[in-house]
């Protein structure tokens, strides 16, 4: 069935959808618009607002206006809106999954777990708006008392990738939400609509006007955002390299910065791993999402001894990988998001082949938008496809022969997202567990995430955390309050007490 045929099944049409600002759906104020084009059918489905600096500075001032009560509501207050928003999302699953299903190209059931563990992270955040501790100092003498306290960091700007396009601004929004801050969001201008629908159901919930604002476009608005001066923090998702050049523009105005960017991650494989966990975790890790994910397992380095049986078997399991229509329940491996993106990942895969790794299996474009899932074997640590995010499915496979050779394979990239152990030896899987450099280390498994666990990476991988109670570190100053306790004794100056009648 062709692309326009599986469209026309699936009944797709072109929604019109605008922004929001100041608790108002609005057009852009040049009336520029741009169309996306769902992935996997190749027809518009979306067409939306392309905002410029003039929409920012609308959306900023409606933050900073909104500001100055949401920072005062109380944490409770804070906490049922956050709840109401989890169970908003949870009742509208099925369309909201459908939306990022068909824009992003992803499998309907990827999808439908994306909304709901995003559900999760709203409610979560709920909890975290009633805890929002400081300290007390009670040791410093009896003529003092101190007080530590959180405030939030004002107006936060929150820029998104397409890969996660929900559960990534829920990773970030609500807690700046619990926190008390306001904000302006900017999802990619690949998958804008459930940024929007989630904005419609903030206002469902009872958000202020203006708390949350959410602007559509490119490059153009996301400059905007990070230049803005009214914009107190940022908070990014994305590429190492937009990452950087963020950073660099934040710097200049000593704007407070989050940033979660690329990673090359690596799962190591011990000889006496439980093989058959280790192999299905090899393949969910390398083409869940498409490969398209900061937390892809794409690298895994694997014993020596049991090499070319770890290989074969991960090529026989990824065979039963189903790629296809992402609305078909049975699909595994959905569309590509772009076809930028789908150019990247053939240059890789030339690449890896010109460096002389060997294609075991996939290494194809299908008809489309689509790739086959791909493994090379022969791997070295200098190569390319070892070294630099993909963003793609697929997999290079390493090998080592001790634990410290390992180790430095795994460390040998300029990232540190994430890497997994996999060893029925609980003292070599925490020895190298603790030496790994990376922000989360699975031992035994792959990829789960619960809301209670901060999130975030070393080196090009990042800075700060998401998630857990250390996200309102990122979204908070700390204010240190200092208070005499009686008379002040002492005088700075020898002088009759009456010396300032």
């Amino acid at each position: 069935m062709s692309t326009t045929e599986q469209s026309n099944v699936h009944g797709l049409e072109l929604v019109e959808r605008q922004m929001l600002i100041d608790g108002a759906q609005v057009p852009s104020r040049s009336a520029e618009t741009f169309v996306r084009e769902a992935p996997a059918y190749g027809v518009p489905v979306g067409r939306f607002p392309e905002a410029d600096a003039e929409d920012v500075d609308l959306a900023v001032r409606a933050a900073r206006a909104a500001w100055a009560e949401w920072r005062q509501t109380d944490g409770a207050t804070r906490a049922k809106l956050l709840t109401a928003v989890a169970d908003l999302i949870r009742r509208n699953v099925d369309e909201i999954s459908r939306t990022e299903c068909v824009e992003a190209g992803k499998p309907i059931r990827q999808s439908r777990d994306e909304v709901l563990s995003s559900a999760g992270l709203w409610e979560y955040a709920a909890s975290l708006a009633r805890h929002n501790y400081g300290d007390a100092h009670n040791a410093l003498g009896s003529d003092t008392l101190a007080m530590v306290v959180r405030e939030p960091a004002g107006v936060v700007g929150i820029i998104t990738p397409w890969n996660f396009p929900l559960l990534i601004v829920s990773q970030k929004l609500p807690f700046a939400l619990a926190s008390g801050n306001t904000a302006v969001v900017k999802p990619s201008e690949h998958t804008p609509s459930t940024t929007l629908q989630l904005g419609a159901l903030l206002a469902e919930a009872g958000l202020p006007d203006g708390v949350v604002n959410i602007v559509t476009g490119a490059a153009r608005a996301g400059a905007a955002i990070t230049e803005h001066p009214g914009i107190d923090m940022l908070s990014f998702t994305g590429s190492t390299r937009v990452g950087r050049a963020l950073a660099g523009k934040a710097g200049e105005q000593l704007k407070k910065v989050e940033l979660e960017l690329g990673g090359k991650n690596a799962q190591v494989v011990f000889a006496d791993a439980d093989l058959d966990a280790a192999v299905d975790a090899a393949v969910f890790g390398a083409y869940f999402n498409v490969g398209q994910c900061c937390n892809s397992g794409s690298r895994i380095i694997v014993e020596a001894a049991i090499a070319d049986e770890f290989a074969h078997r991960v090529a026989k399991r990824a065979e039963h990988v189903v790629v296809g229509d992402p609305l078909d329940e049975r699909t595994d491996v959905g569309a590509i998001v772009n076809t930028g993106q789908l150019e990247v990942i053939e240059s890789y895969v030339r690449q890896g082949r010109e460096a002389g790794a060997n294609v075991l299996s996939g290494g194809n474009r299908r008809d489309g938008l689509f790739f086959d899932p791909t493994i090379f074997t022969g791997v070295t640590e200098q190569m390319t496809i070892a070294q630099e995010e993909i963003f793609g499915p697929v997999l290079s496979i390493l090998t080592f022969q001790t634990a410290e050779e390992a180790v430095s394979l795994a460390n040998g990239t300029s990232y540190g997202l994430s890497a997994g152990v996999w060893s029925s030896d609980v003292d070599t899987a925490l020895s190298v567990a603790r030496d790994l450099r990376a922000g989360t280390v699975w031992v035994n498994r792959w990829m789960d995430g619960y809301p209670e666990l901060p999130f975030g990476g070393f080196a090009a991988s990042g800075l700060g955390r998401e998630l857990g109670r250390q996200a309102l570190d990122a979204f908070s100053e700390l204010k240190t309050i200092q208070l005499q306790v009686g008379a002040r004794t002492g005088r700075w100056v020898d002088a009759p007490d009456d010396v300032s009648r």
